[in-house]
This record gives C-alpha cells, sequence and structure tokens, in this order.
C-alpha cells in the first residue's frame, strides 16, 4: 500500500454496491492545451478501486496527455484533480504537498521502457524503491526478485536492457512501477512498439494484473483486449469524452456516431480479434 493510500484507507467508506466502491481517482472539467493548441477540453473522468479503465480513440485524441496530467506529469491549465478524496491538483494550481508522494501512488508505465542501460533488470526494479521509496537495499532486493517472478522473468534478473527483448524489457518496467505499491497503475499504449509476440506476453501479464484487483488506466490500440478486461472504457476524441460506459455498451453497441466511426474503421482494418 502507498504511503499516499496508508493516511487515507481508514476513511474510505465500505464496499457494499458498484456505487460504494472508493474513489481511486476523480477528475472535474480538466483543461490543457500546447502553444494555444487545446489538447484536453472539460475532461470528467472517475476511476474507483479494483477497476480497469481503458482509453481508446485516434492518435492525437488527448489520450496520453490525460494519464500524464493525472500524475502531474504535465500540469493541467486548470480544473481538478482527486486521488482517494484528496486534491493534488485544483484550479490552477498543484495542492499535493509532494510530487514525489504523488508519483508513488500513481505508477506509471510508458510507451518506451525507460529502463537504465547500465542496470541489469533486477537493479533496475530496485533503484526505484531506494530512490523513491527509501527501501534498503536488502529489501529492495527482495520484492525485485518477487516482483520479477510476477512477471514470469525470473530468469532474466542478470539481463541489462540490450539483452533483453522488448517484451521482456517492457515486463522489467511494469515490475519496477508495481515495486512502489502504488494506488493506481497507468499505461501509455504499453505494447505499441512491440511484435505480435511480445504484446501477447505483456498482455498477458496485464490480464493477470487485472485478476489480481489492481487498479488500473491504460490507453490502448488492443481494443479486443479493453473489450476483455476492461471495467470501463472510455472513448476520447478532439480533447473531449465523447462515450464512456462498460465495454459492452462503448465497444459493441456504442451510441455516438463518432465512436461508431472510429472503430469501424480501426476494426475494419486489423479484424476484430486480430489484436488480442
Amino acid at each position: 500500500m502507498s504511503v499516499l493510500e496508508q493516511d487515507q484507507v481508514k476513511a474510505a467508506p465500505a464496499a457494499s454496491d458498484a456505487g460504494d466502491v472508493p474513489v481511486v481517482v476523480d477528475i472535474r472539467g480538466l483543461r490543457k492545451s500546447f502553444d494555444g493548441r487545446v489538447v484536453l477540453d472539460d475532461v470528467d473522468l472517475t476511476i474507483r478501486r479494483r477497476e480497469i479503465v481503458s482509453i481508446i480513440g485516434s492518435s492525437g485524441g488527448g489520450k496520453t496527455t490525460l494519464l500524464r496530467c493525472i500524475n502531474l506529469l504535465e500540469r493541467p491549465d486548470r480544473g481538478r484533480i482527486e486521488l482517494l478524496g484528496k486534491p493534488v491538483f485544483e484550479g490552477t494550481r498543484v495542492v499535493c504537498p509532494s510530487l514525489r508522494q504523488l508519483r508513488q501512488s500513481v505508477g506509471m508505465v510508458f510507451q518506451r521502457f525507460h529502463l537504465f542501460p547500465h542496470l541489469t533488470a533486477v537493479e533496475n526494479v530496485m533503484l526505484a524503491q531506494m530512490k523513491a521509496a527509501r527501501a534498503s537495499e536488502e529489501e529492495a532486493l527482495a520484492t525485485a526478485v518477487r516482483l520479477l517472478k510476477r512477471v514470469r522473468l525470473s530468469h532474466r534478473g542478470l539481463a541489462f536492457p540490450d539483452q533483453m527483448s522488448g517484451g521482456e524489457q517492457q515486463r522489467v518496467a511494469i515490475a519496477r512501477a508495481l515495486a512502489l505499491q502504488p494506488t493506481v497503475l497507468l499505461f501509455d499504449e504499453p505494447t505499441s512498439s512491440l511484435d505480435p509476440e511480445s504484446t501477447g506476453e505483456v498482455l498477458q501479464v496485464m490480464r493477470e494484473l487485472a485478476a489480481d484487483g489492481i487498479t488500473m488506466a491504460l490507453v490502448t490500440h488492443e481494443i479486443a483486449f479493453a473489450r476483455e478486461v476492461s471495467d470501463h472504457v472510455v472513448f476520447v476524441a478532439g480533447g473531449r469524452i465523447v462515450e464512456q460506459g462498460p465495454p459492452s455498451e462503448v465497444i459493441d453497441r456504442p451510441k455516438h456516431e463518432r465512436t461508431q466511426g472510429f472503430l469501424t474503421s480501426f476494426l475494419a482494418g486489423r479484424g476484430r480479434g486480430s489484436d488480442a
């Protein structure tokens, strides 16, 4: 459990039905622009504990920027972001007491793996704990070994990044993010630079994380995967959430014409099951 979550979990309401499940991330009226170009416009989004939220849409629609605003890698122009009921951004200001603490609680797995090339797999997973969480070397090593096993890389702990496939590197990156015990884990198109075999390996690990109840939000073009694992699907276009709901509605029976057009074009190009 993250430091931020430890401070607040006692105050979280007990869950008796879906409506009572504690809210992990709550976003209201989020706006972000770059050089005068609006990328996110009045976005509202709620992510609840143990929920898997998939964010889909065409490239350039604002999906990645939305993720990066959640942990303030990008600072919004205005809006409100809460984590476990506590504001981290309000109006036009960052209001969380510590960005380091925030980014411990909101883990992120990027398109590119961002592993340190001079460190082995186990050392990459250890470093985040020792620097960000102030873990001892012994604690960090034990956690790294356990998490590399969890992502099926026990046999690659002493390998350097240039000795690993893209899928292996991405799984090390997932282990590194998990090592900080995040409240929510964000994935920004984690398979976009991988070959089909490596994509399957990474998606399998993500399926297992979903089954374990890890709260996740992911930007993905893997529509079949989003349909399979998601509790909630969000379609973003032109910087706005156009449609959202369960995958049985948004993916299988979309109501908005922009969602319909995106899925028709996407699935015609790739095939309904080819991205599983």
